[in-house]
């Protein structure tokens, strides 16, 4: 556990049904990609993401030649790269101000229109490369990242949460979990958090510069204190609001004994 080599520390069961709601700590980067994605410099046109777990399904907003709006839609699989592809489909539908009739629908198997990949960037989730076909008109390929130009997310607040995570390359190696108190600050251009670890009777808190995109903050170098124990930077990435709280992860070297530690953390709020 953390400050195992300062503290000796115990976790009762009610740890383990905090912890229950961390995400895995690998891979680095978080594999979920719901939001609003668009073209920079491109307005009027994007994609919505929605994921379920190995699977998104894309809702396209693009024209057609006559510029008028278009309705198109896509559900990709990934694969074991870490890519989404599949099929792209035409729809229609009854005027919106009659009463819904299925008979206007087109048949899923006339529906086909295309295919329709997502490659994520490999450095991380908030950009990646959107490429469609049209009825074997063209194909078109787009970068694309997530939609960030609206007002900031709070997060600001109380939370309760648990943390896993692993220190590597030191004397200490492996892993450990961790419950705490959670108090977030935000400012216009700022983020603080404060975990208050309870069974280790020491204060951890992180702080810096965040940057928004799309549903998702970061904080690229934040200084990361430590009371007792150490003073040192974090790359903070993936910090989310929740429907329950917050949720996020960290990296950072020279953390106690020299160790580099990577962490994920959810919290609910109080």
């Amino acid at each position: 556990m953390r400050f195992s080599h300062l503290l000796t520390r115990s976790i009762c069961a009610a740890t383990f049904a905090v912890i229950a709601l961390i995400l895995p700590l690998r891979p680095a980067i978080a594999a979920e990609y719901t939001d609003l994605w668009v073209t920079l410099g491109e307005d009027a046109w994007g994609v919505n993401f929605v994921q379920w777990d190995s699977q998104i399904y894309a809702t396209f907003f693009i024209y057609g030649p006559d510029k008028m709006p278009t309705w198109y839609g896509a559900v990709m699989n990934r694969d074991g790269s870490g890519n989404f592809s599949g099929a792209l489909f035409f729809t229609q539908g009854t005027y919106f101000a009659n009463p819904w009739n299925p008979s206007d629908m087109i048949p899923e198997n006339q529906a086909v229109a295309g295919t329709a990949s997502f490659r994520p960037s490999t450095t991380n989730n908030f950009q990646g490369t959107l490429i469609y076909t049209v009825n074997g008109v063209k194909t078109v390929t787009k970068p694309v990242q997530r939609y960030s130009d609206h007002a900031a997310i709070p997060l600001g607040g109380s939370y309760y949460g648990a943390e896993s995570g692993d220190y590597s390359g030191c004397a200490s190696t492996g892993t450990f979990k961790d419950r705490f108190p959670l108090q977030v600050t935000q400012t216009s251009n700022s983020l603080t958090l404060v975990f208050a670890y309870e069974d280790a009777g020491a204060t951890c808190t992180m702080s810096g510069a965040w940057v928004q995109n799309g549903l998702l903050y970061s904080i690229p170098t934040a200084t990361y204190t430590c009371n007792p124990g150490f003073t040192t930077t974090a790359a903070m990435s993936n910090i989310k609001q929740t429907a329950q709280g917050i949720e996020g992860q960290y990296s950072a070297p020279g953390t106690f004994g020299g160790c580099q530690e990577d962490t994920r953390f959810s919290a609910v709020r109080k």
